[in-house]
């Protein structure tokens, strides 16, 4: 218990210096998607005090489900500067292109989603999700996280016992800042965020999602990976 207690310590300290070497800036945020993933987030972020916007393509049939405003994709991208893509991961690709590449143009896009077949297949086993992202969305700024545990954990990492990592992969350093700042909103202290260079390394985080379905089966969701050096 003394261990535990003392790590919980540590964390609680190094949160409480991330928050006074990091000016918060409250934030915007569309999250294309109404589904568990998105409405997990969106009530972390609205906790947080970001203004959250969800995307739907049918946004009329999915009036007055949630206390966040629903908008059609394309005028939930222009609402926000950060989108995040809550979709199914194989789905992804079509639903963000058919907004528009240009409508993306400076806006950081964090991708979560990780695209697997209903066999729990990689769809894009020679890249990854989000590198097909930012292919198709050029002038946008893509970062990969947040797709490594169950979305209960990552919105929640004091939910674990012990202390875990997360990981970011993207090419625009400001991009990762914002993506930094946002996860220290989840409870996630800065140096549990591992930065894992260009959104070419998206591919390592996705990959492991067949070691993570492989785990779950073995044990249950509750539980994240920590890098250790």
């Amino acid at each position: 218990m003394r261990n535990i207690a003392s790590a919980s310590t540590s964390h609680t300290v190094r949160l409480f210096q991330w928050r006074t070497l990091h000016e918060r800036h409250l934030m915007n945020i569309s999250i294309i998607g109404t589904g568990h993933v998105a409405t997990t987030l969106a009530a972390s972020w609205s906790k947080a005090g970001h203004a959250i916007t969800l995307g739907s393509r049918d946004p009329q049939s999915k009036a007055g489900q949630f206390e966040y405003p629903v908008a059609s994709l394309a005028d939930a991208v222009a609402a926000s500067d950060v989108i995040v893509n809550a979709t199914p991961g194989g789905q992804s690709v079509e639903i963000f292109t058919s907004i528009g590449a240009d409508t993306f143009a400076g806006k950081t896009v964090i991708d979560v989603a990780n695209a697997a077949s209903p066999s729990f297949d990689l769809i894009y086993p020679d890249s990854s999700l989000g590198q097909v992202l930012q292919d198709a969305l050029p002038a946008a700024k893509v970062v990969k996280t947040l797709n490594t545990a169950a979305m209960t954990v990552l919105v929640d990492p004091s939910s674990l016992s012990g202390e875990s990592s997360v990981f970011v992969s993207g090419d625009d350093d400001g991009a990762k800042d914002t993506v930094r700042g946002l996860l220290g909103d989840l409870g996630w202290a800065s140096d549990s965020i591992v930065d894992l260079g260009g959104i070419a390394s998206a591919r390592g985080a996705e990959y492991y999602f067949v070691l993570f379905f492989a785990l779950v089966q073995a044990g249950g969701p509750q539980f994240n990976i920590k890098v250790v050096r």
